[in-house]
């Protein structure tokens, strides 16, 4: 299926290969600069923009597909290169729009009240149409854009809109009602959900398999009365991986995860592994990874689906599991502001180290926390010259626009964005003001943030290892070595190993989440010296190359964990990431165009052991 419908007006398509190129036919800015009346310029305007979203949603939904193309046809490369700008897509759409319109239209920049006649107008267009939340979501990005050299707030909301067209069930789950023991025929049914072109190597095999893993996983339990099984139609695709997802619905209303990871080898797609259990499916589909395309255009359905099977994870944060960063901006900023206001807390300064250069903020009734860049690094920054908070904050951007291999937490970054002055701690907002003025401006009851960096809030990783009993501690080292690892295989490098600069959460997967010395990876300079004789005098030749040099063997002392053992465990299971030779091939690997495999779910979920010796994605 390829549902890209191009036509006059488009602004921006992004072509197989993944570049972005301007498509531009119809010539809005002509049309404006010959229009008679400001009612004609409003109308032109709004008929612009909502032309603009038609193109760039159609876009979105051919990368979606083209995500399908990649797996069936072996293609990684190009399933990461989908990915990569259709993630890019939605900024590199609205960037262009709003210079557009600046130039075509300059008072609209000026006078507020012609913002408000072209969003009458553009809301009776989306009127009745499913993704009308979507085009408002849209407009609002422009109108942030054509004012972002202000401190001009734009509301992260929808107002009022009609309800949308419901969706029907069919057409985004595929139920089947069944028992204990679960009959081969009707898993071999929903396995064909994926609406897959390449067959199956041997789907009565899979589908006993798979029957026979739920029973053993479930069916022991007298409580848990099988009553049916719903599965999304349609296929999550993400890098070399495949997934069906689905949930078990019990008598008593229980609800349990069912994800299928499929493969498609040299002889046809095999399912290789079944996740039955909430942390294997909170890790597989965490938002530390590169979204998921999803080939079923319900997003509103899908998103509260996972929600159903992953209910610890903010449904805001839900959407961005498969691409909808623009609604889940939406979505989460409105989590913050009903929580906010419901529970009376105030934000403050969040717990942990105080950051170097990042200043971190929340209540304890919110999931998130959010950040600012100071103006200038405390005292503790040892990275030499200080870039600037524009500098850092384009890490940040970067890290959400890259795959983050499930090892950095992701970014969402707000603009002109308003917050009432009550909401904040006056301790807190006095610092704010004074450290990191190149964000915060007070304006009268108002908070105004020139930008926002929200992330989920984990816990640190340090405070974590102070009080953890031994045998998590040591798997919370383990995950921290995989941590590394995982960036390492999606070209970044952190600089700062302290554990400071890591969360962890209540699964115990370890997350980065400062991002002020990240790098490239291949941009690094890996040297040692471990080849230089005891008591040899003189300083190493590595220290006058320039750029950034990097010693493996230091890594360890780097963590700053103070437990002995804890630091051998991690020298025992994460030796290799000591030497030079892994980051030396890693290097090359990324050099010569390869794309690094991953593990994303543990053994215990294959259906065959053999497995284990390949990545999952």
């Amino acid at each position: 299926m390829n549902p890209w419908h191009g036509g006059p007006g488009s602004l921006v398509r992004a072509s197989d290969e993944g570049t972005v190129v301007a498509v531009q036919v119809d010539s809005f800015p002509t049309r404006l600069s010959t229009a008679a009346t400001s009612e004609e310029r409003t109308r032109l305007v709004a008929a612009w923009i909502f032309k603009t979203f038609e193109d760039f949603y159609a876009e979105f939904r051919r990368l979606t597909w083209l995500a399908k193309t990649a797996f069936e046809s072996h293609d990684p490369a190009g399933a990461v290169v989908y990915a990569r700008t259709r993630l890019g897509l939605y900024n590199a759409t609205v960037y262009a729009l709003a210079d557009e319109v600046r130039l075509s239209y300059p008072a609209l920049k000026d006078y507020e009240p012609l913002w408000l006649s072209v969003e009458d107008i553009y809301r009776v267009r989306v009127r009745d149409r499913y993704e009308g939340d979507l085009a408002v979501a849209f407009l609002h990005s422009v109108m942030r854009r054509v004012h972002i050299s202000e401190w001009r707030p734009v509301d992260y909301s929808f107002g009022n809109l009609p309800p949308r067209p419901a969706a029907r069930s069919e057409d985004v789950f595929a139920i089947a009602s069944c028992r204990w023991p679960l009959d081969p025929g009707v898993l071999r049914n929903l396995l064909g959900v994926g609406d897959l072109a390449v067959p199956f190597r041997d789907l009565d095999r899979d589908a006993a398999r798979v029957a026979e893993r739920l029973d053993e996983s479930f069916a022991s339990d007298p409580t848990l009365q099988l009553e049916r099984i719903e599965m999304v139609r349609g296929c999550f695709f993400r890098n070399r991986g495949a997934y069906l997802v689905g949930r078990l619905v019990f008598r008593d209303g229980r609800l349990k995860p069912l994800v299928v990871a499929l493969h498609n080898g040299d002889q046809g797609v095999s399912v290789r592994a079944v996740l039955v259990t909430i942390p294997h499916v909170h890790n597989l589909f965490n938002t530390t990874q590169a979204a998921f395309h999803v080939t079923n255009l319900h997003y509103h359905e899908i998103a509260q689906f996972l929600f159903t099977i992953m209910p610890r994870r903010p449904l805001g944060l839900q959407y961005a599991i498969f691409g909808y960063y623009h609604f889940s901006k939406v979505a989460i900023m409105s989590e913050i502001t009903r929580l906010l206001t419901q529970s009376g807390e105030v934000l403050d300064t969040a717990p942990g180290s105080p950051g170097t250069v990042a200043m971190a903020f929340n209540a304890p009734c919110l999931a998130y926390v959010l950040k600012v860049i100071r103006d200038r690094p405390t005292d503790g920054y040892k990275w030499g010259a200080f870039p600037g908070p524009g500098a850092v904050l384009d890490k940040y951007r970067r890290v959400h626009d890259i795959n983050r291999t499930g090892s950095m937490l992701d970014n969402t970054i707000f603009y002109n964005l308003k917050l009432d002055r009550a909401w904040f701690n006056a301790r807190l907002l006095e610092e704010l003001v004074s450290a990191a003025g190149n964000a915060v401006l007070l304006q009268g009851d108002a908070v105004i943030f020139k930008y926002l960096i929200v992330q989920r809030t984990l816990m640190p990783l340090n405070i974590y290892l102070q009080t953890a009993a031994g045998d998590k501690a040591h798997r919370v080292i383990s995950n921290l070595g995989h941590c590394i690892k995982n960036n390492a295989a999606a070209n970044l490098f952190n600089r700062d190993f302290d554990v400071r600069n890591y969360g962890v959460t209540r699964y115990l997967k370890v997350f980065l989440y400062d991002y002020d010395a990240v790098e490239a990876l291949t941009d690094m300079k890996v040297r040692t010296n471990t080849d230089r004789v005891d008591g040899e005098e003189g300083i190493p030749d590595w220290y006058f190359e320039p750029g950034f040099v990097f010693l493996p063997e230091e890594i360890e002392a780097g963590l700053r964990v103070p437990d002995r053992e804890l630091r051998y465990a991690f020298r025992a299971e994460h030796g290799d990431l000591l030497q030079m030779r892994y980051w030396q091939d890693m290097q090359t690997a990324h050099r010569s165009g390869q794309v690094p495999g991953i593990r994303t779910y543990p053994e215990s979920c294959y259906l065959d052991a053999s497995y284990a010796d390949a990545s999952d994605e």
